[in-house]
């Protein structure tokens, strides 16, 4: 990673990188400058050791400077919020075993143990090492710990060679359509992330928004006159509900694209009116099986699909041993990257462990740790044990593949409701939920039923008065009886993970009281 930047500043040193709205911007000779200082006053050897950095959405800027500087000494970088609570903050620095902390000075609640070190100090401390590390292209780069909306969050580590694939050719850099690339994604997702290797290795320079609302995230579109903008789902029905597109003008985007969640045809269509230039594009991965992805283009007679594989990534919809079935068959999702698999960290082993394919690493492992939670929200029912089997990566998900290898999701193994005979798919009822003119957003679960064992429930944000008859009369021209929910709670908004999604197991308490 760190040559990538040294060979474009080299080339390049004057263009913009990252801008942050209201806080400042990075060229790419400041980025490699900057980050060269900060990496020479880290503290300790540093190979292979891991720097939790922990920073909020105002500190992109110093955040994307400590994150190469950790990388530039031999370091593996743990990027963190500070809007994590405080246990949730302490739990992924003591998980990952960072012996230090480097942080943006705005005093986050930092627990005791590792060193803490703001990056001021190492932009102007003395140097403890004369020259930077060159790492190998297998050595471990960073740590992402999941959303964890089913369960705790668990590390995922990827080396120099995933950050790295599929290569950028100089001459051919993504989004070239664009002066600027807008988003609103925190610190510490995959998403995150993604966008800062964009900033590395695109086109245009990279605008980020430190808090989104829809009307501040359409100014800044507007502003920069961006021809590339990315959001999650949530944030695309609230750029609908709000109408920006009635002030705002929208039409230098060419490209709109969403991560994170599937998008709901409904709101796939709205953006498509609202953007009227822009191509709408849904991209499907995880954070274990970046970069691998499927992208689906908007078209109205596949509303529902999520493409099919991109940059080199595999496909399948396979049963619980991998087999691939046959087109049409519902099955579990699996993506394979072109690049060198990620894996989950195991701070508890010593030496080189084995990664999903074979190799040997520092630190991540196929089989995960033992603890007592087998699921998260980026693998849904599928344990830590066997997400990764054979360079390929179990996405917690089922699907189906029609004839031409288009990809349509059933539903997140752990969210289908067995109710009675029958399994419903939540994402199907949210999809027709958002089909409501009084429903802004949707989310839907299973609750206890002494009878069904499980029955449907709907959480929506809604836009007037709304009644659990209302709902059901709407959807019975849409969905089969027992895919009506039996439980209606009408929220102000839908409980959210920095990441985005949806966090059900609040939603249930909150049915069950």
């Amino acid at each position: 990673m760190p040559d990538l930047l040294t060979s474009r500043a080299a080339t390049d040193p004057d263009h913009t990188a990252l801008i942050v709205a209201g806080q400042g911007s990075l060229t790419l000779a400041e980025w490699d400058e900057r980050s060269t200082a900060a990496a020479r006053a880290l503290p300790g050897p540093l190979k292979g050791e891991r720097v939790a950095l922990v920073f909020g959405a105002r500190e992109w800027l110093d955040y994307a400077v400590s994150w190469m500087a950790v990388l530039k000494a031999g370091g593996v970088a743990v990027p963190l919020s500070d809007r994590l609570a405080p246990p949730e903050l302490a739990y992924m620095i003591e998980d990952c075993g960072a012996a230090t902390v480097v942080h943006g000075g705005g005093h986050p609640a930092l627990p005791p143990g590792p060193a803490a070190v703001p990056l001021t100090e190492l932009l102007s401390g003395p140097a403890v090492r004369a020259e930077t590390a060159a790492p190998d292209p297998l050595s471990l780069a960073q740590i992402l710990y999941t959303s964890g909306t089913t369960g705790r969050p668990k590390g995922v580590a990827a080396t120099h060679a995933n950050l790295t694939s599929p290569p950028v050719h100089p001459r051919r850099r993504p989004f070239a359509h664009s002066r600027h690339l807008v988003h609103a994604f925190p610190i510490g997702t995959n998403a995150g992330q993604v966008m800062l290797l964009h900033a590395l290795t695109a086109a245009p320079a990279v605008v980020t928004l430190p808090l989104f609302t829809p009307a501040r995230f359409a100014a800044l579109i507007e502003e920069y006159a961006a021809g590339t903008v990315f959001v999650v789902p949530a944030m695309a029905a609230e750029l609908l509900n709000a109408r920006v597109q009635d002030r705002h003008d929208l039409s230098s985007v060419l490209l709109l694209g969403s991560a994170a969640a599937a998008l709901p045809p409904s709101v796939a269509a709205g953006l498509t009116a609202a953007f009227q230039n822009a191509t709408v594009a849904n991209y499907y991965t995880s954070t274990e099986a970046a970069p691998a992805q499927t992208i689906m283009i908007y078209d109205p007679d596949r509303p529902g699909s999520l493409g099919r594989a991109a940059g080199g990534s595999r496909l399948r919809i396979a049963n619980a041993n991998g087999t691939p079935v046959a087109p049409g068959e519902t099955g579990e999702v699996w993506l394979r990257a072109a690049a060198h698999p990620r894996a989950y960290y195991s701070p508890d082993r010593k030496g080189a462990d084995r990664t999903n394919d074979g190799r040997t690493s520092d630190g991540p492992t196929s089989d995960g740790r033992t603890n007592d939670d087998p699921t998260s929200d980026d693998q849904g029912g599928t344990g830590p044990q066997d997400a990764f089997q054979d360079g390929w990566v179990r996405m917690g998900d089922l699907g189906r593949l029609d004839d031409e290898g288009y990809l349509y999701l059933v539903d997140r193994e752990s969210d289908v409701i067995k109710s009675g005979a029958f399994k419903v798919s939540t994402i199907q009822v949210e999809s027709a939920l958002h089909e409501h003119p009084a429903v802004a957003d949707a989310s839907v679960f299973g609750v206890p039923h002494p009878v069904m064992g499980t029955a449907v429930a709907a959480a929506v944000v809604a836009t007037g008065p709304l009644a659990l008859s209302d709902v059901r009369a709407f959807l019975s021209t849409r969905l089969a009886g027992h895919e009506l929910p039996t439980v209606l709670l009408t929220l102000d908004a839908l409980p959210r993970n920095a990441a985005g999604k949806v966090i059900k197991r609040e939603l249930r308490r909150m049915a069950e009281e």
